[in-house]
């Protein structure tokens, strides 16, 4: 009976978000107040609820301030530079599909987040001529980066809510995530093929190529670069390259072209690169156990490079508003979720569900973990959102299971921010920006061997890791 309560909260929210009856923000509210019954049984009886219950408010509030502060400084950015962002005219390519979706598209997406990817990817598809639903899917490939979209928010909460460092869980995330990119390869060729571009022989090669390259860049990033970074360059190095081939800068006026277009990106990466190496850098810490928020944190960063941006432009402050307007709602949602989650871990209730679900599934209980991580991205529609809802039990629930250490959130956070490129929330905007009756569930089937992959590399590293 206790169990059933306990879970009430998650089971309540998912069934709002799949029925389409509440969006994200009324979901978390029915949840949180679910949540309340299910809190004041599970606390040990020395633990006053009310106190409880503001003290994790808080906290929650708190944690939440970084992910907010990322995602509203990246949409900033992307208002500041949007200007520069496009893509001429040019006939379909099976070289320059995959330039604009895998590369370019996960370039902008690791920089800015919020979709801003898939959003361009398709703008450039468009423009070569191709639509309809292999458009979209096509677009949505963009969106392969997520633990480190928006400089890594999502990542970043997740490890702060089962109190690890966030560099260890992107580090062990990016192992199963260059896998998929890997196998990605057939699903881009079968998209290209459906949309009318063949690709060769000599071509797949080449892409598989660059695809393992990107991979090997994202793994090997980790070792000396912040992860926020690492996204960056792991699509930015061939992203330069391939561009190059593809159209070089021609005279004074294309390297002028080609030097204002970069330089937000290069100088941005420059500065996280030189905040992360400041030592010791003043920190707001209002709440001992959670990691602080220093001066040199990210979103700082963000804010200040994307104002000084912004300032530049005649029309900085009309774009500025515009752009905190877009954030109004997603921001609330970050707010609720990260609360949501610090009721069900600090009461024992992530815990409590974590033990009852390795119990009832025995030895298959690590097999889990994927799934439910790819569920809660697609449902949730957002990493911040995946992480915030299932961290904490996707973590207890390793543990009890006897996972190692890192394992458990590794998957979560690779399945989640998965899901949550290919979520509801995300197929319904591109299929809004196609605007020809495209749904989503011709998205999805599209992209099915893509899904499946995720849970298969999930899958595998529990049979050999776990």
């Amino acid at each position: 009976m206790i169990l059933a309560l306990q879970a009430l909260p998650l089971l309540l929210l998912v069934a709002l978000l799949l029925s389409g009856r509440a969006g994200p923000v009324p979901a978390v509210l029915a949840a949180l107040a679910a949540a309340i019954p299910a809190v004041l049984l599970s606390l040990p009886a020395d633990v006053a609820a009310l106190p409880f219950l503001a003290e994790e408010t808080a906290r929650g509030a708190f944690l939440a301030l970084k992910p907010i502060g990322v995602v509203t400084g990246g949409l900033l950015f992307h208002a500041a530079v949007q200007r520069d962002v496009g893509a001429a005219t040019r006939p379909a390519t099976a070289r320059r599909i995959f330039v604009v979706t895998i590369l370019a598209g996960g370039f902008l997406e690791s920089v800015t987040g919020f979709g801003v990817g898939a959003v361009f990817a398709l703008s450039a598809l468009r423009g070569m001529g191709l639509g309809a639903a292999p458009a979209g899917a096509l677009a949505l490939l963009a969106l392969t980066l997520v633990p480190w979209g928006g400089l890594g928010p999502g990542t970043a909460l997740g490890a702060a809510l089962i109190g690890v460092p966030a560099q260890e869980v992107a580090a062990a995330t990016a192992w199963p995530n260059a896998a998929w990119l890997v196998l990605l390869g057939p699903v881009l060729w079968r998209l290209s093929s459906i949309a009318g571009v063949a690709v060769p022989a000599r071509e797949m090669a080449v892409q598989t190529a660059v695809l393992a390259l990107v991979g090997a860049l994202l793994v090997a990033s980790h070792a000396a670069f912040p992860f926020e970074a690492a996204g960056i360059i792991a699509t930015g190095v061939p992203l330069l390259v391939l561009l190059w081939r593809l159209d070089p800068p021609r005279g004074a006026e294309g390297w002028w072209r080609a030097v204002r277009l970069l330089a937000p990106y290069a100088g941005l990466t420059v500065a996280l690169l030189v905040a992360r190496g400041i030592p010791g850098a003043p920190a707001w810490t209002p709440f001992p156990g959670l990691p602080g928020f220093p001066v040199t944190h990210v979103a700082v960063v963000l804010w200040v490079f994307a104002g000084g941006l912004l300032l530049a432009r005649a029309n900085g402050p009309a774009l500025a508003r515009g752009a905190l307007a877009r954030a109004k709602r997603p921001v609330m949602a970050m707010l609720l979720y990260v609360v949501l989650a610090r009721w069900l871990a600090g009461s024992g209730i992530a815990a409590s569900l974590a033990d009852g679900a390795a119990v009832a599934l025995g030895p298959l209980a690590p097999y889990a973990v994927p799934v439910l991580g790819l569920a809660s991205g697609m449902i949730t529609g957002s990493n911040v959102s995946s992480n915030a809802a299932l961290m904490p039990v996707q973590a207890a629930l390793g543990q009890a299971a006897g996972m190692p250490g890192m394992l458990a959130p590794a998957l979560h956070n690779f399945a989640g921010a998965a899901g949550a490129g290919m979520s509801f929330a995300v197929t319904a905007m591109i299929c809004g920006l196609l605007a020809d009756g495209t749904r989503p569930a011709q998205l999805w089937r599209l992209l099915l061997p893509s899904i499946l992959a995720v849970v298969a590399i999930g899958w595998v590293s529990v049979a050999w890791l776990g």
